[in-house]
């Protein structure tokens, strides 16, 4: 039945502090100078107390004030003489029926989900459970214990910061080559960074870290989740942590863990990370994770949104609320149906394009955003509001096109707007070189981009954010190295990570020093670095696939805060010749727009000269249908010709380029016969995957036979 609870163990309301009805807007706390504006959403509630605290020590409030007003949903009071800095949080009443959908439980102290600053990192302990865990995983009991000293806090946050005129880069999506990265995980084992600032927003923001990255050459970091996070209690109790971080706690705070100089400080080590990399010509990207909260399914604990309004926050079962529709895999779904909601995620990204300059967005299983009722819908209010936002027109959003539920799988259907992780170039690629037959046709379509994916709508090539590997599989070093995934550290038998991986060993599962093996796996891994820099589209490189970090076999890395993570940057020769070579890649492919195109190729004459790309047999004819068909066809020229770019850049100036023949080898050794090109009279050798490069600097003619060696990508100019 349902029931209304009154708080056990409360401190008594105070009468030495005056809290005013205030204003409904903005919601979260706001520093105006004098004083505090309190303003939180709850469409079902009853009645809404603020909590004061004294310090993070403290297991009780020191003060607690009823909100005194109400407009509309929101609930709302301001404090005269509040400063930056106090701990503050909510008990919520009104029903607890979780039939109904219902969780509210007065008992339980709760975060702001609009809070910017976490004061006090949760403590796990049952109190944070709204039910009853003592009869077991019935959860309509509700829960009478008080959990005030063990649950997370927010902190009043003053957006005071000087940003040194600093401003969002722009960086042409054309230009873009993105870095996936950990902010521990790259600067927690950098001997040269600072011992206190390793593992840290300042970490990352410290000089040996930002030379490294200008020196790669790439042009935005994107970084794996940042928002104050949920460590999982069964990760804990299995000496694990929640180490990505999909798992958000806070759409507004930094993840806490991050800071150097602790939790109260974490927005301005975040913005002077920012700006530092700003400075540094690095765009920064956010990975984030609105999809579904930390607060698990029905049993998961009472943090914030399931005791401030269950039913109005989360996606619930039609045939029963008391259960979640999950189309996450991780027990919940945010409702962007809900406009409070959709305003929630709206406010948030906002938030973090003004107040913390990021340049960007990558959606964490994106599809689930466009579930405004329980089928993906691309006209959703979510998109809808995103197309016409002012300030969100201004930086990169990127989907990951899909989410685990009925008709997720949407890559290739976002809106003109959006880039998309191509899944399909990933698995076409990975296919292609691991050598399955009849790949040939689809490597042709994700080297030019995609376009039968992000043709319509005016889509441009950019709309493929092209990959190899993610945080989410193996690393590039795992993808030659296991033909099996080897998980067992995460304490689940081996059952977790995807066992689809397109990977071979050569002949070795894992760690060898056959030096056949290991030469074979060089080139395969040059040979993906290659394919990857050259194709049409925004190349997206997993940070530490430069090098060939490699984290064991493991291909689910999710919950490992340790070296399986962690940048070993105690490279080896053969490390360090990896590194130089994927260097000089992506400065080839800054040097050379014909890369990095605007508009699809066509395949058509330009200039009545030549095709701006056709594609070559081994035997020196262009392909013919038959041959695209062909199951045992292993090898693929491409040329692009310099005399039919003419493409102009933002500012109207012609963009020329060079004529290049690219030449993918995927099998035995192979000859290919050169053909003619239109616009020049000779091949000139520019480089080979190959870690010897047999036949570098060397010039050729139309008709000569290169002998290919096995695993390879070669690149020859028009001279």
């Amino acid at each position: 039945m349902p029931s209304t609870l009154e708080p056990s163990s409360s401190p008594q309301l105070s009468h030495s502090i005056e809290i005013w009805p205030g204003l409904p807007y903005p919601l979260g706390s706001h520093f105006d100078g004098k004083g505090v504006n309190f303003a939180i959403y709850s469409q079902h509630a009853w009645k809404i107390e603020l909590l004061l605290f004294a310090s993070p020590e403290e297991p009780r409030a020191e003060y607690v004030l009823e909100l005194p007003d109400k407009s509309g949903p929101v609930w709302h009071g301001y404090i005269e003489g509040l400063k930056p800095g106090q701990l503050y949080a909510y008990r919520v009443h009104g029903p607890y029926d979780p039939a109904e959908g219902h969780r509210f439980n007065p008992n339980k102290v709760l975060l702001d989900p609009y809070a910017k600053t976490i004061g006090r990192p949760l403590t796990w302990h049952n109190d944070l459970f709204g039910y009853d865990l003592t009869h077991g995983t019935d959860d309509r009991v509700a829960s009478l214990s008080n959990n005030a000293a063990c649950a997370p806090l927010g902190a009043v946050t003053s957006d005071d910061f000087d940003w040194e005129g600093d401003k969002l880069l722009d960086i042409p999506w054309r230009d873009t080559i993105i870095y996936e990265t950990h902010v521990k995980g790259i600067s927690i084992n950098h001997p040269e960074v600072p011992l206190e600032l390793r593992g840290t927003y300042l970490g990352l923001a410290s000089q040996p870290i930002i030379d490294y990255l200008r020196s790669l050459g790439i042009t935005s970091v994107q970084l794996l989740p940042i928002h104050a996070k949920v460590n999982d209690l069964h990760l804990i109790n299995r000496n694990l942590t929640n180490y990505w971080g999909y798992n958000s706690l806070s759409y507004f705070a930094p993840e806490p863990g991050y800071a150097a100089s602790g939790p109260l400080n974490a927005v301005f080590e975040f913005k002077e990370m920012v700006k530092q990399l700003h400075k540094a010509g690095l765009e920064v990207i956010i990975d984030v994770v609105y999809n579904h909260t930390g607060e698990g399914n029905h049993l998961g604990p009472t943090l914030s949104f399931k005791g401030i309004d269950n039913r109005s926050y989360y996606k619930l079962n039609p045939a029963d609320s008391r259960f979640y529709m999950d189309y996450t895999g991780t027990g919940n779904t945010l409702d962007p149906g809900n406009p409070y909601v959709l305003q929630l995620i709206m406010d948030s990204l906002r938030y973090w394009v003004e107040e913390m300059h990021v340049d960007g967005f990558r959606f964490d299983l994106a599809s689930a955003l466009a579930r405004e009722f329980y089928d993906v819908n691309m006209l959703s209010a979510f998109f809808k509001i995103i197309q016409q936002d002012p300030i969100l027109a201004r930086v990169k959003l990127i989907a990951e096109p899909w989410d685990v539920g009925q008709g997720g799988y949407q890559v290739g259907n976002f809106p003109w707007h959006w880039a998309e992780w191509n899944g399909r170039y990933r698995d076409s690629v990975r296919g292609f070189w691991r050598g399955y037959p009849g790949k040939i046709g689809e490597l042709a379509t994700r080297l030019s981009g995609s376009s039968d994916m992000y043709a319509y709508q005016s889509r441009k090539p950019h709309a493929s954010i092209n990959f190899i590997t993610a945080h989410d599989g193996y690393t590039l070093n795992d993808l030659v190295s296991y033909e099996q995934k080897h998980n067992h550290a995460n304490g689940e038998n081996n059952r977790d990570g995807d066992n689809h991986n397109q990977s071979m060993n050569f002949g070795v599962e894992g760690k060898t020093k056959k030096a056949e093996v290991l030469a074979k796996r060089e080139t395969q891994i040059r040979s993906f670095l290659s394919t990857l820099l050259l194709s049409q589209g925004v190349p997206m490189l997993l940070g530490g696939d430069e090098f060939g970090r490699s984290q064991k076999g493991n291909n689910n890395a999710y919950a490992q805060d340790n070296g399986l993570n962690w940048y070993d940057w105690q490279l080896s020769p053969e490390q360090a010749s990896l590194l130089d070579f994927s260097k000089k890649l992506i400065a080839f492919r800054k040097a050379h727009p014909i890369f990095r195109r605007r508009t699809f190729l066509t395949g058509l004459l330009g200039n009545n000269v030549c095709k701006d790309v056709s594609w070559w047999h081994p035997l020196g004819h262009e392909m013919k249908q038959d041959d695209w068909t062909n199951p045992e066809l292993s090898t693929l020229g491409m040329l692009l010709c310099g005399a039919a770019f003419y493409e102009t850049d933002i500012h109207g100036e012609i963009q020329g380029d060079d004529t290049f023949l690219l030449i993918f080898n995927k099998h035995s050794k192979k000859q290919f016969v050169l053909p003619k090109a239109a616009d020049s009279s000779s091949w000139f050798w520019e480089f080979s995957s190959h870690p010897q490069d047999p036949y570098k600097a060397q010039q050729f003619q139309p008709g000569d036979k290169l002998k290919l060696e096995p695993h390879t990508v070669i690149v020859l100019k028009g001279i």
